[in-house]
């Protein structure tokens, strides 16, 4: 390569090296801003999440010293008293209405309150609706009973099949007897069904004289008879 060449290559390198120069210091600032944008975020995120450990922990050893106490008044007088936020306040209402026996008022009134609070994810909602009716019993109307738990049995919710057999058990408290033992008959092949839920419809339906059929054994399994 010819001198001229190199000198041409080395001024055109040198142009270059200012372009970018002037680049940087024209459009520097952005990039340390994303730094200290990265590093900033970071930071508030940790410290965030401390904030949320330590709330967490605070939150848990007030309701272990609340039920610590002897008398349920004082139990129930202390959980009130706890700051709460988010899922927090379903819980404290859950846990005020655990003693249905000493405080039936109180833990209807707590259930109620949870079961109408928009805030709360459904499952909590659910099941303080759920617990309601329970205990409520006989002292709420049936048709009452039933409106609060249609929607707690619709698909995809969380306790479908809890509500679907305390809705047969209406059945039964009308004395519509086929058509609980035809309900509870339809749970013992509903794969949500656990089996403590499985169990007390087969023994329902014995009760009201109806037939649980047998259950088959899976493909490849002997059944007792077969290997006797």
């Amino acid at each position: 390569m010819s001198n001229p060449d190199s000198f041409i290559d080395e001024v055109t390198e040198e142009v270059r090296r200012d372009r970018l120069f002037a680049l940087f210091r024209k459009y520097g600032w952005i990039g340390v801003l994303l730094v200290l944008s990265v590093v900033g975020g970071a930071g508030w995120t940790e410290w965030q999440r401390a904030q949320a450990e330590a709330r967490a922990e605070a939150f848990g050893d007030a309701v272990l010293d609340a039920l610590d106490l002897g008398a349920p008044q004082d139990r129930v007088a202390a959980l009130a008293a706890i700051p709460a936020n988010g899922e927090q306040v379903a819980i404290l209402n859950l846990l005020l209405a655990s003693d249905p026996v000493a405080d039936r008022e109180s833990t209807l009134a707590a259930l109620e309150t949870l079961a109408n609070d928009a805030r709360m994810p459904p499952s909590y909602r659910d099941l303080a609706v759920l617990r309601k009716v329970v205990i409520a019993g006989t002292d709420m109307p049936v048709a009452e009973r039933r409106a609060a738990l249609d929607p707690v049995a619709a698909p995809g919710r969380p306790y479908r099949t809890m509500a679907l057999e305390q809705m047969a058990y209406l059945l039964v408290e009308e004395g519509k007897t086929d058509e609980a033992v035809a309900a509870l008959t339809a749970l013992l092949s509903d794969q949500e069904s656990p089996g403590g839920l499985r169990a007390r419809a087969e023994q329902m339906i014995v009760a009201l004289g109806g037939e649980v059929a047998p259950t088959t054994a899976p493909s490849g399994e002997a059944t007792e008879e077969d290997a006797g």
